[in-house]
């Protein structure tokens, strides 16, 4: 897997919503400004993470964004399951189906290690929390 900016990009969204969510709903273009990213992509990673229930989005012009939960149970492996569109370091890490191009589908004995890279990966993605970020951040 290779972690694309949607993921890059969406830890420092919910970063910046969590440092500044105290004065209030959190505009996109606000984000966009202190973090130098394009608001418009930004409007794309607040939709997945929507959809995912880690923020609250208030239309209007006092609207923005808020954690829907607290910052120590946000994992940036959260971010990464809500924002990339595969989670698996290869084609035939996933357990579950082998991989149609591999010569080897169904006989290949190091199957394992890419299973376990993927699974690894994540594990360490999940311990880190938004929390952890913020006190980093102090």
């Amino acid at each position: 897997m290779r972690l694309t900016t949607r993921s890059r990009y969406g830890t420092r969204l919910l970063l910046d919503i969590a440092l500044h969510q105290d004065a209030g709903w959190v505009s996109t273009s606000d984000i966009a400004a202190r973090q130098n990213i394009s608001q418009k992509y930004l409007e794309k990673l607040v939709t997945g993470l929507r959809q995912s229930g880690i923020i609250q989005s208030k239309r209007g012009p006092f609207g923005g964004h808020k954690l829907a939960k607290s910052a120590d149970e946000i994992t940036v492996g959260d971010v990464v399951r809500a924002l990339e569109e595969r989670l698996l370091i290869s084609n035939c890490s996933d357990g579950e189906r082998l991989c149609g191009e591999c010569t080897l589908a169904g006989e290949c004995v190091t199957q394992f290690v890419w299973i376990e890279a993927s699974n690894v990966l994540m594990q360490t993605l999940d311990s880190y929390r938004l929390s952890d970020l913020i006190r980093r951040k102090g």
